[in-house]
């Protein structure tokens, strides 16, 4: 436990120091800003511009709250998730290459709690951001569309939290694996491509943790089916805890590797 303490205030300090408890939320709080603000100010935007001709002009539709929180998210599942992705992708494998690790290896830590400081402080950040951006979108949406709610934004922004874990899980895991180059390449691959496989494809299964967004954002219009619903909860955390395992080991197994 006292490993885990001291890793965790050492990992703190470093994204402190290069400001990603900074810069990442405010990345997620201004999508979370711009997307209600540009739906709700685009037709005046667009008349101020001027030299449109009438015929072009047409009808704007009316959003409603729950679309426009929708939105957001949709700006996070793209956007967003090259941020964590591009912002952690050398978490791990950053301290083999350029042989800090080699500073931590040499002394008697255990590897689980050096992956899973990681994995906090990561995981601390993300979630931060993600509500953060959330709460600001939930709170202009309700000012210009009208409200959601609290109950509704509550269980929305809970079962996303889980899919922005499952998220950093991933990108930490692939840094414990690979070279930096190719942890991005991966979680870029099983993160937005395989999202855009089970978009196109994922009417043939109603269970996987790249359901859970897609769940989120029915709480938002209903509620999701709830077999499915808790099933794809099941299975994301179970992928949480294996893909924990998994670093820890190539932490581990990979730390020969360090640059001395």
């Amino acid at each position: 436990m006292r490993d885990l303490i001291v890793l965790f205030q050492k990992e703190w300090r470093e994204n402190t120091r290069n400001f990603k408890i900074l810069w990442i939320p405010l990345v997620f709080i201004f999508f979370g800003l711009s997307e209600p603000l540009t739906s709700y100010y685009l037709p005046q935007i667009l008349n101020a511009v001027g030299n449109i001709p009438e015929e072009a002009m047409f009808a704007f539709p009316e959003f409603t709250p729950s679309q426009v929180l929708m939105a957001t998210m949709g700006q996070y599942q793209f956007i967003g998730m090259l941020v964590l992705i591009l912002g952690f992708m050398g978490t791990i494998s950053r301290e083999r290459k350029n042989g800090t690790g080699t500073l931590l290896y040499v002394r008697p830590i255990s590897y689980v709690s050096y992956f899973l400081s990681k994995w906090k402080v990561v995981g601390i950040i993300a979630l931060a951001s993600v509500w953060l951006g959330l709460l600001t979108s939930w709170y202009y949406t309700g000012q210009l569309f009208g409200s959601i709610p609290a109950t509704d934004f509550l269980a929305f922004a809970g079962t996303y939290s889980v899919w922005i874990l499952f998220v950093v899980t991933i990108v930490l895991a692939m840094s414990a694996w690979l070279p930096t180059g190719g942890a991005a390449s991966l979680s870029l691959v099983l993160v937005l491509f395989v999202q855009i496989v089970d978009s196109l494809l994922g009417t043939y299964w109603t269970i996987s943790p790249w359901k859970v967004s897609t769940y989120a954002t029915q709480w938002l219009t209903g509620s999701p089916d709830t077999s499915d619903f808790w099933w794809s909860i099941g299975v994301t955390i179970l992928a949480i805890v294996a893909l924990v395992v998994f670093g820890v080991s190539m932490s581990k197994r990979n730390a020969s590797k360090t640059k001395v």
